[in-house]
């Protein structure tokens, strides 16, 4: 009988192609799951890819809130960007001091909590290691979290495209690419220099289209 079943399956020669974009997608949806830990990961599977045909950024955080989401905000650029402003330059900011500030704008504890374990911060905080961490909750990629924290970083909101200097970015990619733990310190290494190199003019900025719309630069 198993043989009768195996002569009547036809024969094909053909080869089952792989979307060229599933390995990427897949890794940044198991990313978000593991950093997200849904109660409920069927759903929110559902949620997140429903975002994505969207075209929104999907959510990092639990569907179902253990308490009204009214009394809390969706942590956004422009309440970043409030942040830093009240972080006043400083590099180094007291646990308790950032732990207030994000209460006062009624953000999420849970959020705070998850950006601290990934961090691994204790007392002392380096404001932009925070701020990267936190970017990368609203970014999919490596590179839309640089662009957002290239918007919340600039200073020139007014009166052109957002841009930084080259200094912190390197130290937000090497930074970001690091607690990623996908990408080699090598890749870094390359696309530094030639940004750095290729890139970058004599006012030692960048702009977020140096590495959002440059085919070179490969940031992942």
């Amino acid at each position: 009988m198993l043989m009768e079943v195996n002569q009547s399956m036809p024969q094909t020669d053909k080869q089952i192609c792989i979307p060229p974009e599933l390995p990427e997608l897949l890794k940044q949806f198991t990313k978000a799951a593991i950093r997200t830990q849904p109660a409920d990961l069927i759903q929110w599977a559902a949620d997140y890819f429903g975002a994505m045909c969207r075209g929104e950024i999907p959510s990092m955080r639990e569907r179902a809130e253990p308490f009204p989401s009214s009394n809390w905000a969706e942590l956004t650029p422009e309440l970043l960007k409030i942040l830093h402003a009240r972080v006043g330059g400083r590099l180094i900011v007291s646990v308790e001091e950032l732990a207030q500030m994000w209460k006062v704008l009624s953000l999420p504890t849970e959020l705070f909590n998850s950006v601290m374990n990934v961090g691994r911060f204790t007392e002392e905080i380096e404001w932009l290691k925070f701020l990267a961490l936190a970017c990368s909750s609203l970014g999919v990629t490596i590179s839309k979290t640089l662009q957002i924290a290239c918007e919340v970083l600039s200073c020139d909101h007014d009166t052109g495209p957002a841009r930084i200097p080259f200094s912190t970015f390197q130290f937000l990619y090497t930074y970001i690419a690091e607690v990623d733990g996908e990408i080699s310190a090598s890749h870094v290494s390359r696309m530094l220099n030639y940004i750095e190199q290729e890139v970058i003019g004599p006012d030692g900025l960048i702009k977020v289209i140096d590495f959002t719309q440059n085919p070179r630069v490969r940031l992942e």
